[in-house]
């Protein structure tokens, strides 16, 4: 669904042309639909960056506004804690790995915030870096799925393999690579299974994911424009609830299944990307 939604937007855009809006005429199909693409992307192996940017570039969405964008986050944050709220609850219990993982997030914290005082930010964003790192990481996902694997997270995770994920873990800041993607790559190629290498991102987005809602939850609360204040809100609560769906259903569906349907997804929206990108 989300592939036919990302080629409609761009031919939508390529033939007819969409004027852009301001942050203020965002409407709640609007809200609903970028709910709808981080709520499914961020926990899926397919980047929830691109497709928002994807979004913003052929529909002239306004999820370039910041806060729009970090209310999305908040609203996959809050759904993690949900899924994990067993673990958290005992976290004496599971103290070592929430330890590693704030390890593996180290770097991505540090990188992040270099890159975000920089203006490298915005020349990642282009369509050919995205089309480009959307088919390479696909490919590499491929690859390390079919490594024969049969590690547990809370028996097999160490620091050895906590820094490798982490540092790894920075390329997901390039748009299109995927944080949950190159997670569950570098964990399935590290020997861990497909449920527990989802896992493993899962609780990776906890740390960035926090400081992000951290960072967009004070900008709400200085917002002095109410409307935009229940679209932020209502954008959280919509995303929360995609989120902690696509959670559910994505590690049923991996107990059964590899992961090839999602490297192909990758690939032929990669190609597709590419197709206009190098077009206009």
């Amino acid at each position: 669904m989300l592939f036919f939604l990302c080629i409609s937007a761009m031919l939508f855009n390529y033939i007819f042309g969409i004027q852009s809006k301001s942050s203020l005429n965002i409407g709640m199909l609007e809200i609903l639909i970028l709910s709808l693409v981080q709520g499914v992307t961020e926990f899926l192996p397919i980047s929830s960056s691109s497709h928002i940017i994807l979004f913003s570039k052929f529909m002239n969405f306004i999820s370039e506004d910041l806060i729009l964008n970090v209310s999305l986050h908040i609203g996959s944050f809050l759904a993690v804690l949900v899924f994990f709220r067993k673990e958290i609850l005992s976290f004496l219990i599971y103290r070592k790995v929430f330890m590693l993982i704030i390890l593996a997030s180290l770097p991505i914290i540090l990188c992040g915030y270099l890159i975000a005082q920089s203006d490298i930010i915005n020349d990642l964003r282009s369509l050919k870096i995205i089309g480009w790192t959307t088919v390479l990481f696909g490919v590499l996902l491929y690859f390390s799925d079919k490594m024969e694997n049969e590690k547990n997270l809370e028996i097999n995770l160490d620091i050895k393999a906590a820094l490798i994920i982490g540092f790894l873990h920075i390329f997901s800041l390039i748009p299109g690579v995927s944080r949950s993607g190159i997670a569950i790559t570098a964990a399935r190629f590290l020997k861990f299974d497909r449920v527990n290498a989802a896992k493993i991102s899962f609780l990776l987005s906890i740390p960035t994911l926090l400081a992000v809602s951290v960072f967009g939850i004070y900008n709400i609360y200085v917002t002095d424009n109410f409307d935009l204040i229940k679209l932020n809100f209502s954008s959280i609560i919509l995303s929360f609830i995609f989120s902690y769906i696509t959670m559910v259903a994505f590690l049923g569906y991996i107990k059964k299944a590899s992961l090839d349907v999602f490297v192909l997804y990758r690939i032929v929206l990669g190609v597709l990307i590419l197709i206009f990108a190098y077009q206009g």
